[in-house]
């Protein structure tokens, strides 16, 4: 079965010159998809990106992060581990090269989890490496995602 998912991307960075030299545009821009709140897009601080925006890079971090928390809650529902907080700091390095080229090398997820005190910690924590093999985000990138979760109870 295919999903088909879509959103677009509009450059709002033009100051009144467009892109006649590097330093005269802004990269700002807005992400959307029909009936979602736009995401305000730039590039990283160090590409002269705006700070107060998201960066790609920050985006892609966040997905596999997302995807992973969400087939973890997915997998502990079906096993009866109950989950009453999730909280992920997730960490990724990217690398460039001299000539600005660059890439992630890796992603690590940091998941802090809060189960009651009648579920099981150690299914609890197991079942991480499941979401990891199910994350369809983690599946699609060329680089290792590394999870090192905790588990709490109340």
């Amino acid at each position: 079965m295919n999903h088909t998912y879509q959103t677009t991307v509009t450059w709002t960075g033009n100051l009144g010159t467009g892109t006649n030299g590097y330093r005269t545009y802004r990269r700002d821009h807005d992400i959307t998809t029909d009936g979602r709140p736009p995401i305000p897009g730039s590039s990283d601080p160090t590409f002269r990106g705006d700070p107060t925006r998201w960066n790609p890079e920050q985006l892609l971090l966040a997905a596999l992060s997302q995807c992973h928390m969400l087939a973890y809650l997915h997998l502990c529902a079906d096993n009866g581990i109950v989950v009453t907080h999730y909280t992920d700091h997730a960490t990724g390095t990217m690398t460039t090269d001299r000539t600005g080229n660059g890439h992630f090398t890796e992603a690590t997820l940091h998941p802090h989890v809060t189960i009651t005190h009648t579920t099981d910690t150690t299914t609890a924590t197991a079942l991480h490496d499941e979401a990891h093999r199910l994350c369809f985000i983690a599946n699609s990138v060329n680089f290792p995602v590394h999870h090192h979760p905790t588990t709490h109870t109340t």
